[in-house]
């Protein structure tokens, strides 16, 4: 194996293992379900724009298998049927935390490109689980909602919005920090 290979897949599993740690640090809970965490997608996103897109894309289903792994016993007490369950392991982790590999996708871009795939890449996570929302979990809408699809933007919004907007200006202030420039470029070689 390569040394750069073997410096790639060390530095994606740190990364990974930090997301992951992240991920439990919950700065808000949705009272419905959902929660705002510590920064936890920049860790996958930095992978990405490292990296690019095809070692991000399968970084982040690592990661992805990694949140079922965190999240699973959490699931168990939902109540979920067994379409539920699908829906929500394909739409809600498999395909969501997958989508955050797309961050790398205009890396070569710059700043601008780091920021719009980044942007990009949760708003595809951010679609997969409005899908999850309105098919599966409609059953759960309060009765303040008339319509499934309100209430799954309304639903993952309230969570996604915030996450989307604090990884974004991370990965902008990160990227422009000349030191993390250099570790980039020391890793990318």
């Amino acid at each position: 194996m390569k040394k750069s290979n073997i410096r790639k897949i060390a530095v994606s599993a740190i990364l990974i293992a930090l997301g992951a740690v992240l991920s439990l640090i919950k700065i808000w809970t949705n009272p419905w379900g959902g929660s705002v965490t510590l920064l936890s997608m920049v860790p996958i996103v930095l992978i990405s724009v490292m990296f690019g897109t095809p070692w991000g894309l399968f970084s982040s289903f690592v990661y992805a298998l990694v949140q079922i792994g965190v999240d699973l016993a959490g699931m168990m007490g939902w109540g979920m049927d067994v379409r539920m369950w699908v829906g929500a392991i394909v739409f809600d982790y498999l395909l969501a935390y997958t989508a955050i590999g797309l961050a790398g996708i205009f890396r070569k871009k710059g700043v601008v490109g780091v920021c719009v795939g980044t942007v990009i890449a949760l708003c595809v996570r951010f679609a997969s689980h409005f899908v999850s929302g309105y098919i599966f979990f409609d059953i759960w809408m309060p009765e303040t909602f008339s319509n499934p699809a309100v209430y799954s933007v309304v639903y993952n919004g309230t969570y996604m919005l915030p996450e989307l907007v604090s990884t974004a200006v991370v990965v902008f202030v990160l990227y422009k920090t000349n030191a993390i420039k250099r570790i980039l470029s020391q890793i990318e070689n």
